[in-house]
């Protein structure tokens, strides 16, 4: 029996997120190149990447509901994509250190007759990083496969200060809007999502709060 829908995507942070929430789905990667168009928005250009990766598999695949998504960094006008290698990861998180940056993700849910995309952007602040700083989060976190050379998930406290909007799509799937359009095409959890403790790092999938330990920002 196949399972309720498909994730377009071999992103395994992405699965992660909606493995915990309690869905069951089936992960098709998307034959497709992504599109970088200057005169693009973020929302636009995310966007469009997640419906060109929806539509390539929903036409192999027609009977299926499919989810695809796509994620970009920015600092201010310029995005930031993954780093070529960790001398260019380093010169990303020096960039990026005491300062707010975007992140912006794109979704396309396509069913039979329906298609509905969304984007949701984030506001993300890091923490002052020095060389010790960066050199410490690259010995636990690899970040050559990462937008703007980091992952929220992964040792994520140690880098960022807050966040202001959804903390899940800083992940890659802003769970909160997904959730909801999921349900638009009948598709809800098969099971319970997984509890977290009061505190835990990272914040649960559904809520939109600050970093522990740090101010509120709304």
């Amino acid at each position: 029996m196949a399972s309720p829908f498909i994730l377009a995507s071999n992103s395994p942070r992405r699965r992660a997120l909606l493995a915990e929430a309690g869905y069951e789905f089936e992960v098709i990667a998307p034959a497709v190149s992504e599109v970088a168009v200057a005169y693009l928005s973020l929302r636009e250009l995310t966007t469009a990447n997640a419906t060109r990766k929806a539509l390539a598999v929903s036409r192999i695949h027609l009977s299926r509901i499919v989810l695809a998504a796509d994620t970009l960094v920015a600092l201010q006008a310029e995005v930031i994509g993954k780093p070529r290698d960790l001398n260019h990861a380093r010169v990303i998180l020096r960039r990026l250190s005491g300062r707010t940056h975007r992140v912006c993700t794109g979704v396309c849910i396509v069913g039979l007759q329906t298609k509905i995309s969304f984007a949701e952007i984030s506001e993300v602040r890091f923490y002052k990083l020095n060389e010790s700083a960066i050199a410490n989060y690259f010995r636990v976190v690899n970040p050559i496969d990462k937008a703007g050379a980091y992952a929220a998930q992964g040792n994520g406290q140690s880098i960022i200060e807050s966040v202001e909007g959804s903390f899940t799509n800083v992940i890659g799937l802003p769970m909160e809007r997904t959730t909801e359009v999921l349900a638009q095409f009948g598709l809800q959890p098969a099971k319970a999502s997984r509890p977290r403790l009061p505190g835990s790092w990272p914040p649960p999938a559904r809520a939109r709060v600050s970093i522990p330990g740090t101010k509120t920002k709304r």
